[in-house]
């Protein structure tokens, strides 16, 4: 007697959940889930070496079991968000912005100092980023005033965004954070083009951005001196570089095999910033294609999407939010093969980190939200809408 098969919700069916399933991407849904799972699984890899490195902590798979907690909740967070509507998107990301710009505002007077920045909140079993938090928030919250600017209604959207944009970096360079300063004006960058800015601008912003640039490497001393460890490396320590690369090339093409990796327990922050090359080393090259190719295809695939939204505010927020977690993969992994100098940031989804978990399982469910299948979002044939210019 054969059973036939039947899917956990019928077509007729008209709960909520029901209809959530129908009608989100199922496979940005799978990739990210996915991620996930390696990001645990890579944390058994890495835990008893990053342990080794630090003797208070006795438990050898203490950060692996803390990452299967913050894994289970940026899913729950990932999940429920994507129930949302494009308006509770809207609130959520202003609510997620607003909390992070008070939030950062503090730091000089209540934050931890590690490493010389004072990025982190002390909350007992935890430690809070805020600006983990600020990123898909302002995103969100600038497609919303570049598409109130393009009604023409007399909204000054864009003055609002770049209020709101300059406020963000200003308080990351406090801390300071460059890297996600770079991310966030960037992205932010990208949307403001999407949203329909002349091409006459384009060369004005591109100018800004490469002024801004010199301008830090003068500001900051640490940026300097990664920027002359990367172009000199003969003259300078590169140890965290040199291992982490000793580590990728160690892996080969199918890597040395679970647990047993050798030159992971020379890397610093293997389990943070470099866990790349944690699975480089035990998967080899097969799994780091795999785990881009993942990425690349949550970007893509999630651009398409965007790209034949109806509403110019959802698809110019949904672009952004898939934009910023690839730039953000791109960076760490760029990073991890040596290819732009080194800089604090994790790989979404997988990196060890309960702000950054969090915050990614937000922006993936804010993005899947934003491109569920709802009546109207996706009229038949539907292309880039027609787009009022936000600027002369």
């Amino acid at each position: 007697m054969t059973e036939s098969y039947s899917p956990a919700f019928s077509r007729n069916d008209q709960s909520p959940i029901a209809k959530w399933f129908w009608t989100v991407d199922r496979g940005l849904l799978a990739a990210a889930l996915t991620l996930m799972a390696l990001g645990v699984a890579l944390s058994f890899a890495s835990s008893p070496a990053a342990i080794n490195a630090d003797q208070s902590i006795g438990d050898p798979f203490h950060y692996s079991w803390r990452m299967m907690v913050w894994g289970s909740m940026g899913l729950a967070l990932m999940l429920t968000s994507s129930l949302l509507s494009p308006r509770g998107v809207r609130r959520i990301a202003v609510l997620a912005l607003l909390g992070a710009i008070v939030t950062m505002m503090a730091l000089p007077f209540i934050g931890d100092e590690v490493k010389g920045a004072a990025r982190w909140i002390n909350l007992g079993p935890f430690s809070l980023q805020p600006s983990e938090f600020a990123k898909p928030g302002l995103i969100v919250f600038a497609a919303w005033m570049f598409a109130e600017a393009q009604k023409g209604q007399g909204v000054p959207g864009v003055s609002i965004a770049f209020a709101f944009w300059a406020l963000t970096v200003g308080l990351l360079l406090i801390q300071p954070d460059i890297g996600q300063t770079l991310l966030v004006t960037t992205t932010f960058m990208a949307v403001f083009f999407m949203a329909g800015v002349p091409l006459k601008w384009v060369a004005v912003i591109a100018a800004a951005g490469m002024a801004g640039l010199v301008s830090l490497y003068f500001a900051f001393g640490h940026m300097r001196d990664r920027l002359s460890r990367f172009l000199s490396p003969e003259t300078t320590d590169t140890h965290q570089i040199d291992r982490a690369s000793e580590a990728i090339r160690a892996g080969g093409l199918v890597g040395r095999g679970v647990g047993e990796g050798v030159m992971k327990r020379h890397v610093p922050d293997l389990h943070t910033d470099f866990i790349y090359s944690v699975g480089a080393e035990e998967f080899g090259l097969v799994l780091s294609l795999a785990m881009i190719g993942l990425y690349a295809f949550i970007v893509v695939r999630g651009m398409k999407r965007a790209m034949k939204l109806n509403d110019a505010y959802e698809q110019t927020a949904a672009a952004g939010l898939f934009m910023l977690i690839g730039l953000q993969a791109c960076i760490n992994i760029a990073v991890n093969l040596n290819l732009i100098p080194t800089k604090g940031m994790t790989l979404p989804f997988i990196s060890y980190g309960g702000s950054s978990m969090l915050a990614m399982g937000l922006t993936m469910g804010l993005a899947l939200a934003l491109t569920r299948r709802r009546p109207g979002a996706y009229e038949p044939g539907a292309s880039l809408p027609q787009r009022r210019r936000i600027l002369p």
